[in-house]
């Protein structure tokens, strides 16, 4: 049975979304041998580094503009499939670049399958242009300057990404500042590898209005005081906290507890054929394994899209959306209407 909530996602990089499937297809069509990555339909690695040479080799594998407009259809069609009826897709152009399709070609195929995808099931999308912090402030910076530059109505936000060891913060500040003065959403990865104190760095020297994971906030109280206080959304990708070891299991993980403090958070799915999971599979857990009720779900479907990074205008539609759907739901026990 299909699973009745609606659902939106805030917190997905379009690399890390491609299908074991895709990934043979595209393999096949390429000459690429991976069976050391791909076993029994699953992506194989065993810790985080070799997850990220896991993660490389895939997004090898799409290499033109057409290749990545096939994997934002294919994964934007597989969320509206699970009722998802917004997502927000992080993107980095300087990988365009590095794979020598380039940054404009990279993002003109991501916008060809949001397109595609919205014309066929209805879902809505956006873009958050990223940084990655171990290529060093520069490049970080270049990304910033091109989102601000790049006069697309669907690039609504940036973030910073990559392995939160390296640097300070404060050397990627003025990325920040070029992306609010373009009138971009802030968000950025922080609380994942990293300490509460590298959440308390971002909000003292970026200001965002979310942050990606941000979950070991809560080895800190004044930390979790400071997201409560300023409305702070968390994008907590709880399967991917434990596929990376973050957290021994769902029993440990601190989702429960944050928003009890009144931390506002919501459900996401990082990299989710990676960590074997999906959006559906992190609502399903939620529910399941989390103890978490259909209110409480959709209350974080809810924050999700008062933080999305989107126009007021689609922002109040989706939210009637979801607020239909709940009421239909809780009282007649109906499923919602499917995308049309």
């Amino acid at each position: 049975m299909t699973d009745p909530l609606l659902k939106a996602e805030i917190h997905c990089h379009i690399e890390g979304a491609a299908p074991v499937s895709l990934a043979l297809a595209q393999a096949e069509m390429y000459r690429v041998d991976i069976s050391k990555i791909v076993k029994d339909g699953r992506y194989v690695w065993s810790d985080f580094s070799e997850f990220l040479l896991c993660y490389d080799a895939v997004a090898s594998l799409f290499r033109t503009e057409a290749d990545y407009a096939l994997l934002t259809e294919t994964y934007l069609t597989e969320l509206a499939a699970a009722n998802t009826i917004y997502s927000e897709i992080i993107v980095s152009p300087d990988h365009g670049d590095r794979i020598g399709l380039g940054a404009d070609a990279y993002l003109a195929g991501i916008c060809d399958g949001i397109h595609a995808a919205r014309e066929k099931v209805g879902i809505e999308t956006r873009i958050i242009v990223t940084g990655e912090r171990h290529f060093g402030p520069e490049r970080v910076i270049a990304a910033a300057e091109y989102a601000a530059r790049a006069g697309n109505s669907l690039i609504t936000g940036f973030n910073m990404a990559g392995d939160e060891r390296m640097g300070k913060v404060a050397d990627y500040a003025r990325a920040f500042d070029i992306a609010r003065d373009a009138g971009l959403g802030l968000t950025i990865h922080a609380g994942e590898v990293c300490d509460a104190s590298s959440v308390q760095d971002a909000l003292d020297l970026v200001r965002p209005s979310r942050i990606g994971h941000g979950v070991r906030s809560i080895e800190n109280q004044a930390v979790v005081e400071r997201l409560v206080e300023h409305s702070t959304v968390l994008e907590v990708c709880p399967g991917s906290n434990i596929a990376l070891s973050i957290y021994a299991d769902f029993g440990h993980h601190p989702l429960r507890d944050l928003m009890a403090a009144g931390v506002r958070v919501c459900l996401n799915s990082d990299d989710p054929p990676f960590f074997r999971t999906s959006l559906a599979q992190e609502y399903e857990t939620a529910a399941a394994v989390m103890g978490f009720s259909e209110d409480e779900i959709n209350g974080m479907t809810r924050t999700a899209i008062e933080a999305a990074f989107v126009d007021e205008e689609t922002r109040s539609r989706l939210l009637a959306r979801l607020q239909e759907a709940s009421g239909a739901s809780a009282e007649t026990g109906d499923e919602p209407a499917k995308q049309v």
